[in-house]
C-alpha cells in the first residue's frame, strides 16, 4: 500500500519563473524518481505537484519548479506548505481519495430527496466541480470537502450538504 510521508516545506520564491526554495527534512530520500509528484495539502486535499526542475542545494534544501506554477504569483501560493512523497508502506491504509475517483458514485443531498450519479469531475484550479446527473438534469456541485457530509467508499455513495438555494437553481 502507499502512504504519504512529509519530506519538506516550501520556504520562499526564488526567481521570476516560478522557482521555489524548499527545505528538505531528514525524511527526504537521497535519490527519488523526479517523475513522481510531491503532494501538498490544499483545502484538505492531497494535491499532486509535478516537478519540472529539481536541483539540490546542499543536504537540506533544493530549488524546485512545479508544472502549472510558472509565475512568481502562482508559485507564491505554495509558500509555507509542507510537501509529501508517496511511499510504500505495507502496514498503512491507503486513505487518499482523489476527486476524479468519485466519478460513478451515487450522489444524495442532505435534506432533499433528489438522487443522482457523479458523471464527471471538472478539474479547474479556481473552482473544481462535480457534474451530477439527477432526474435527467446536470447539476454542478463544487468539489470541496466542506460540501461533502458523508462518503462511503465501499458502497460508492456520497452525500453532499449544499448551501441553501443551490439545488433550486437546477430544479
Amino acid at each position: 500500500m502507499n502512504t504519504l510521508e512529509t519530506v519538506g516545506k516550501v520556504s520562499k520564491p526564488f526567481g521570476r519563473e516560478g522557482e521555489l526554495i524548499i527545505n528538505l527534512y531528514d525524511t527526504f530520500p537521497e535519490e527519488f524518481d523526479k517523475r513522481e509528484p510531491l503532494f501538498a495539502s490544499i483545502d484538505a486535499l492531497a494535491v499532486p505537484l509535478f516537478i519540472e526542475k529539481f536541483e539540490r542545494r546542499g543536504h537540506s534544501s533544493a530549488l524546485v519548479t512545479f508544472a502549472d506554477f510558472d509565475t512568481q504569483e502562482r508559485a507564491a501560493e505554495l509558500v509555507g506548505l509542507e510537501l509529501s512523497l508517496r511511499t510504500d508502506d505495507e502496514e498503512a491504509d491507503d486513505d487518499i481519495v482523489y476527486l476524479e475517483d468519485l466519478v460513478g458514485f451515487r450522489a444524495t443531498f442532505d435534506g432533499h430527496p433528489l438522487r443522482g450519479e457523479i458523471t464527471d469531475y471538472i478539474d479547474s484550479e479556481q473552482n473544481p466541480l462535480f457534474a451530477i446527473t439527477a432526474e435527467g438534469r446536470e447539476i454542478l456541485v463544487p468539489a470541496a470537502e466542506e460540501m461533502i457530509s458523508a462518503l462511503d467508499i465501499d458502497a460508492r455513495e456520497i452525500t453532499f450538504v449544499l448551501p441553501e438555494g443551490l439545488l433550486d437553481l437546477y430544479l
